[in-house]
């Protein structure tokens, strides 16, 4: 079995469709792009959609109509996006837009006029209004029976889980804010009951996902509602009481997340942070309007280190930022090597149409960002590569994903899927199945995987 090193753009995920329509039923095709968030997005006009009716499909063929779900972050992205759209109207011709770049109606009409209609992030109703315009539904009710847990578009063992949408930060090369609006988090007590009917149908694992997962209940002035206080400290333990993998997406530096650390170490979260650092030298920082305190953040991740020496740590970083000296490159490579990260990822920076960096001075070209992009991957892969091979000979839980005639393909409690890196079983795998969690001794280690046997 094969190495796997992991896409390294968070907006690339891709929706797996169930297909289990009955004959006759109207049918809407579904082609969800983006980041998890988007994918929920998906997940939840499905269940719409299922509920009166509807069958989904993955395919072109045999569909009446069929939703792109659109990603906005980043200008390649926006291309790849009306690409989808133009692949859909090929091959089917009734094509629903929806999704972050659907906040740009014109800029989609304008390429792709003959779409049935546009609609904006987390705009389900619209959505839905567009889907009975184009395809009336035909609701059976001893047929069109919906699952307590909803439609999910990923493996049953595994459900991302949305904590609020939007986000109060005003980082100059992002426009999400303005595509999703600010912070508004959902209500503790529906984050926990949601969790609770994942859990009951099979999820071992919970990805807390949201813009900035560590502002959870801001917006909320962290009241409690229903025996439940909306802030992530204790939303993340009242998750980890119910007894699955709780994985935390998305979480800014603040101080309080130092508090999640004696969770990590008790296991009731996982030991593990996905935090967006961006870069490391404070002027930089400044010039994305970005907190700069990098000297201080390789002091927390010290500190969290004490706490949870098993904690795992992903970012991700934009490289050829306009301004970024030599210097200041320099310094976010001398950074990584003291923060000494699980996993990272980064983007060459790109401009997107409404965000303030485009009026910045001293734009790269392109190949400096390509130089750049290519050390510092270098560098982080070497990184990667010196802290898997220190896991040669331990034994560690890891979660199966996949089991086909080759091998099983498993996550240990430092890898999301995805994203991260993955550990194969080449033998012994044959009473496995996707959702279990075993224990491994690792016999070998790669760039960005692990091979190990129970």
């Amino acid at each position: 079995m094969h190495s796997n090193p992991p896409d390294l753009r968070p907006d690339l995920a891709r929706a797996r469709i169930p297909d289990d329509r009955r004959a006759g039923q109207p049918t809407i095709g579904m082609v969800s792009l983006g980041c998890p968030k988007a994918l929920v997005d998906s997940e939840r006009i499905l269940t719409r959609l299922r509920a009166e009716g509807y069958a989904i499909s993955g395919e072109y063929q045999g569909a009446d109509a069929v939703i792109v779900n659109t990603c906005g972050f980043l200008d390649s992205a926006k291309a790849e996006s009306l690409q989808a759209i133009g692949e859909a109207l090929r091959e089917n011709g009734r094509v629903i837009v929806t999704g972050c770049l659907g906040a740009e109606p014109d800029y989609i009409t304008g390429a792709h006029p003959s779409v049935l209609a546009v609609t904006g992030p987390h705009q389900y109703e619209q959505v839905l209004d567009a889907v009975h315009g184009a395809v009336p539904p035909q609701p059976d009710p001893f047929i069109d029976l919906l699952p307590a847990s909803g439609v999910s578009l990923t493996p049953r063992h595994y459900s991302y889980l949305k904590i609020s949408e939007g986000c109060n930060h005003k980082c100059k090369f992002c426009i999400i804010p303005d595509m999703r609006g600010r912070l508004v988090s959902r209500p503790a007590h529906a984050v926990i009951r949601e969790a609770e009917r994942l859990v009951a149908a099979g999820v071992r694992e919970l990805l807390v996902i949201s813009q900035d997962t560590s502002a959870y209940g801001v917006d909320l002035k962290h009241a409690t509602d229903r025996g439940h206080r909306a802030h992530l400290t204790d939303l993340a333990r009242d998750l980890g009481s119910l007894g699955a993998w709780v994985r935390l997406h998305y979480v800014y530096p603040y101080p309080h997340v130092r508090d999640l650390i004696p969770l990590m170490a008790e296991g009731l979260v996982l030991p593990y942070l996905d935090i967006p650092f961006q870069h490391a030298h404070p002027d930089t920082l400044r010039r994305m309007a970005r907190p700069a305190a990098a000297a201080r953040t390789l002091d927390e991740i010290a500190a969290w280190r004490a706490v949870c020496p098993e904690i795992a740590l992903r970012s991700t970083f934009i490289v050829g930022y306009p301004g970024e000296t030599e210097a200041e490159f320099q310094t976010l490579l001398d950074w990584l090597d003291e923060a000494q990260l699980d996993r990272v990822g980064a983007f060459q920076y790109e401009d997107v149409r409404g965000a303030r960096a485009n009026a910045l001075p001293d734009h790269l070209p392109a190949e400096v960002k390509q130089d750049r992009f290519d050390r510092f991957m270098q560098k982080a892969q070497a990184i990667s590569e010196a802290r898997l091979a220190a896991k040669v000979g331990r034994r560690i839980e890891v979660i199966v994903d996949e089991v086909d005639a080759e091998g099983a393909t498993c996550r240990t409690r430092a890898d999301a899927p995805e994203i991260d890196g993955n550990l194969f079983i080449d033998e012994g795998f044959a009473g496995l199945a996707p959702g279990d969690i075993v224990t491994v001794t690792v016999d070998e280690a790669g760039e960005y995987d692990l091979w190990g046997r129970l």
